[in-house]
């Protein structure tokens, strides 16, 4: 329990120095030191997350980054595939009732977001292998069990790191905001690899002009299939506010949210390759699958909303000439 005291503690109520006994702060050198310690470990595990998930980042970007370089064109239409993640992001931050988030943290937000969708590409990679064995239900274990968690998690990360430790994260719903952000940023850099990957994969059996048409049917598929990625980290980004909240759950809310998310998203993934679709099929169930659970997402934002105007109501001083006729 949060507000958990050792009997010391309780039977002492302050009257006696209970340093080292019962009670801890930082007084002498070594304990100084301990502190410290303990911070630079931290610090340093940070920096070494991110600096193996910008290595890998780049690594995978090699021949992505060369080949928008030369095509500029080609980078207009990775830009174009994100702008409706971005429209449903900006929603969710304009919908948080309480003080909108600054776009320091937003922005770390997104850029963290980018550079750990390395994570989850090299784990589905590698995972993926295993599952392909396993007939007709191997590739729906690998999007529950790997492709949901792993991704969510990633985009969770991004939150956890940063945002949440700052001061601008106030309130349950920034949680969803900053999680929307996240997910932003995953898209962006999913959709980056895909186009790029169709851009490549036709050179050897088209020209320029069709080259770039094939890449812009799939930054138009993945245009549509970008603010999944927004709505999935929402779910999860909500309960990691929560669980900021209610420390004493807030493991167990944490996985909540994790598992919703990941649910989610793998029964997305499982639907979009069991069917099989063409694109206006395909654009039909993303609509009405997206749009129920951004629907869902947004009902949890409105009870909120609702719940905060009420007790701001309840706590505002009732006006003079009201007092004056009582």
């Amino acid at each position: 329990m949060g507000d958990r005291r050792d009997p010391l503690q309780e039977r002492a109520d302050g009257e006696q120095d209970l340093y080292d006994i019962a009670t801890w702060e930082s007084r002498s050198l070594l304990d100084r030191t301990a502190v410290a310690i303990y911070h630079g470990v931290r610090l340093v595990s940070i920096y070494l997350v991110i600096g193996l998930a910008l290595l890998l980042l780049v690594t995978q970007l090699a021949a992505s980054g060369y080949v928008i370089f030369r095509t500029p064109s080609l980078g207009l239409l990775t830009l174009l595939s994100a702008v409706p993640a971005l429209a449903l992001a900006a929603f969710l931050w304009q919908a948080d009732p309480t003080v909108k988030e600054p776009l320091g943290p937003l922005a770390v937000t997104f850029l963290l977001a980018v550079l750990f969708a390395s994570f989850a590409a090299v784990v589905n990679t590698v995972l993926r292998v295993p599952f392909a064995m396993v007939p007709v239900v191997g590739i729906v274990l690998y999007f529950f069990l790997v492709v949901g968690p792993i991704e969510e998690i990633v985009k969770l990360l991004a939150v956890r790191l940063y945002a949440y430790r700052g001061d601008a994260f106030q309130t349950v719903t920034d949680g969803a905001v900053y999680g929307a952000v996240a997910g932003l940023g995953f898209a962006t850099i999913e959709n980056t690899l895909y186009i790029t990957r169709e851009f490549l994969t036709a050179a050897s059996a088209a020209g320029v002009g069709q080259q770039l048409e094939m890449a812009a049917e799939t930054a138009t598929q993945r245009a549509f299939v970008g603010p999944g990625h927004v709505i999935y980290s929402g779910f999860a980004g909500y309960y990691l506010g929560l669980a900021k909240f209610n420390p004493d759950d807030a493991g167990p809310i944490v996985v909540k949210g994790i598992l919703t998310a990941a649910l989610i998203h793998a029964t997305y993934n499982t639907l979009v390759s069991a069917l099989g679709l063409p694109f206006t099929g395909l654009l039909v169930l993303i609509l009405v699958y997206d749009g129920f659970f951004g629907y869902l997402l947004y009902r949890k934002l409105a009870r909120y909303r609702s719940a905060y105007e009420r007790t701001s109501d309840e706590q505002s001083p009732q006006p003079a000439e009201d007092i004056a006729q009582e």
